[in-house]
């Protein structure tokens, strides 16, 4: 009888002490185990004119920074919020260097092919469409190295105007 008492006694403490270090745990973050991240949002301007539609990433200056990662966000009439890990999160503090991605693709042929016989598409059609996509903004805001555009994420919340030229 004392010989079943104790390893069921172990067995609680243990238990115990698992639930508390998961809860000390839990308390140091969200589920994504990333640190805590700040609202960013802004807007994305060409010739004074609202982008459209595209696509905005903030990539970290120091591509081997355990404190960042690339935070990406859509473009709709030139406003944008950014995700991290969750949809709406923003991005981790910290300096960022900034792309911006914007092109119009006339997807017709593939709506035609899809809709003719099912599926996602003929390769070939997809790949005639992405080359002749037009690009929204000039393309040297597509690259990291080309486009120099910065941004300083800080604690609270965040906003940005980007004012592409020519």
């Amino acid at each position: 009888m004392i010989r079943f008492r104790m390893p069921l006694m172990a067995t609680s403490a243990g238990a115990a002490l698992t639930t508390v270090g998961l809860l000390l745990i839990a308390g140091c973050g969200d589920e994504t185990g990333l640190a805590k991240r700040y609202p960013v949002s802004g807007t994305v301007t060409y010739q004074d004119k609202p982008v459209a539609k595209g696509q905005i990433q903030f990539l970290p200056t120091d591509p081997k920074s355990t404190t960042q990662r690339e935070a990406n966000g859509f473009i709709e009439n030139g406003r944008f919020t950014l995700t991290t890990a969750t949809p709406g999160d923003g991005a981790l503090p910290g300096p960022y260097n900034v792309t911006v991605k914007a092109v119009e693709i006339d997807n017709s042929q593939i709506n035609e092919t899809v809709a003719k016989y099912g599926g996602g598409g003929r390769q070939q059609d997809i790949a005639k469409a992405t080359k002749k996509a037009k690009s929204l903004v000039p393309p040297k805001y597509q690259l990291p190295e080309t486009s120099e555009l910065k941004a300083t994420v800080k604690e609270g919340s965040n906003h940005f105007e980007f004012k592409l030229t020519d």
